[in-house]
């Protein structure tokens, strides 16, 4: 199954149909791949009801949750699809007491991006941040799938977020109330989806159960977002995750910001800038069990030895000894013409993240046995 570049007329099996572009040419050309970007995103929304960009409406009610800074109009909705302008009103379907939300019981060891330096995976922190010497098995993670998403990624691994009007209701009150009767509750995980549009519920939610519970009882809280929140809310979810043993897991896509804005809608710059500032605040607090991480998903034919390069650089600049992590990418959603990274790929990225890097390592490798070469 071949896709073909409408720039360059080149065909391969590592061009998306949906997309109809090659990684050269959206690198080479990117304000002609530009209108060929927003046609593909704009197709891949509709489907869900969701705007194509972010409103920018000059007499709209501002949102300053995410780095977006939708300026709603009187009857659009913004960007994630949960606030909307209703009769210059601005309307939402979330608050700080009450999110869409899926709860469930995952059995540790999961399978974190944090699995393979973190408490419930190596027992690190023992005995102030993990429940046992080891990996906490008989322990669980309260995983806490948001519904909505401030970013549009077409390769997308958990697309369902954006059936808002399927999505379960959720109280802050009900995650403590089922937290403080399991004592096997280790990790609350928030991911979605990605939390930054419901963040100030997440941020709440998580104070509350971390003032009710005991001092001796373990509760790491973890965040795992595309990191462009709200600067002022991403500081105050780095605190809970630094007071608690859990960590925030960024993930940053792509290194160039024309190839980030293809695959996710986004030029991913305030992540960076949010990876930053969440080093410079919390990471030198606590060396030994870090609080900031990061992840990127090798899109077979796009997120290449090049991107890792700009990105893994981008780290070690900071400090070449936060853990970094990268992900096997299976085909899904709008990509799901493309095959799994190919294993050549995979070296190459895991090479390149090594040379400016100490701790890299590689998730989701049980994808790699239906790995092209």
């Amino acid at each position: 199954m071949t896709g073909e570049c409408s720039l360059c007329g080149k065909r391969s099996r590592l061009i998306a149909r949906n997309l109809g572009l090659c990684v050269k040419c959206i690198r080479n050309d990117p304000e002609a791949s530009k209108p060929i970007i927003a046609r593909s995103h704009a197709k891949a929304r509709a489907v869900f009801a969701l705007p194509a960009e972010p409103p920018r409406n000059k007499n709209g009610i501002p949102c300053n949750v995410c780095s977006h800074n939708c300026l709603i109009g009187n009857g659009e909705i913004g960007y994630c699809g949960l606030k909307r302008n209703i009769g210059d009103k601005l309307v939402s379907r979330v608050s700080t007491e009450n999110a869409l939300l899926h709860a469930y019981l995952d059995p540790q060891v999961t399978n974190c991006c944090s699995a393979w330096f973190c408490p419930a995976g190596t027992g690190a922190g023992y005995p102030d941040y993990a429940c046992r010497n080891g990996p906490e098995h008989g322990y669980y993670n309260l995983a806490l799938f948001f519904y909505g998403c401030n970013f549009d990624c077409l390769f997308c691994q958990n697309v369902s977020h954006k059936n808002l009007e399927a999505a379960e209701e959720t109280t802050a009150d009900q995650l403590v109330t089922a937290t403080v009767r399991n004592s096997r509750v280790s990790c609350w995980c928030f991911f979605g989806g990605s939390p930054e549009p419901q963040l100030p519920f997440a941020i709440n939610a998580s104070r509350r159960i971390l003032e009710v519970l005991p001092a001796e009882r373990i509760l790491r809280i973890c965040f795992e977002w595309n990191g462009c929140g709200n600067e002022q809310l991403v500081q105050r979810a780095g605190e809970l995750a630094l007071e608690s043993g859990g960590n925030m897991k960024f993930d940053l896509k792509c290194g160039s910001p024309i190839l980030s804005l293809a695959l996710s809608g986004s030029d991913n710059s305030s992540a960076f800038a949010n990876f930053r500032a969440t080093y410079e605040k919390f990471y030198n607090d606590r060396r030994d069990l870090p609080v900031l991480t990061a992840t990127t998903l090798m899109v077979s034919g796009y997120t290449d030895a090049e991107e890792v390069e700009q990105i893994s650089s981008f780290i070690a600049k900071i400090d070449p000894s936060i853990p970094y992590s990268l992900l096997v990418f299976a085909p899904h959603h709008m990509m799901n013409d493309l095959p799994t990274t190919p294993i050549a790929q995979v070296k190459e990225c895991y090479n390149a993240a090594r040379r400016h890097l100490k701790r890299v390592n590689i998730g989701n490798l049980n994808l790699l046995s239906r790995s092209p070469m």
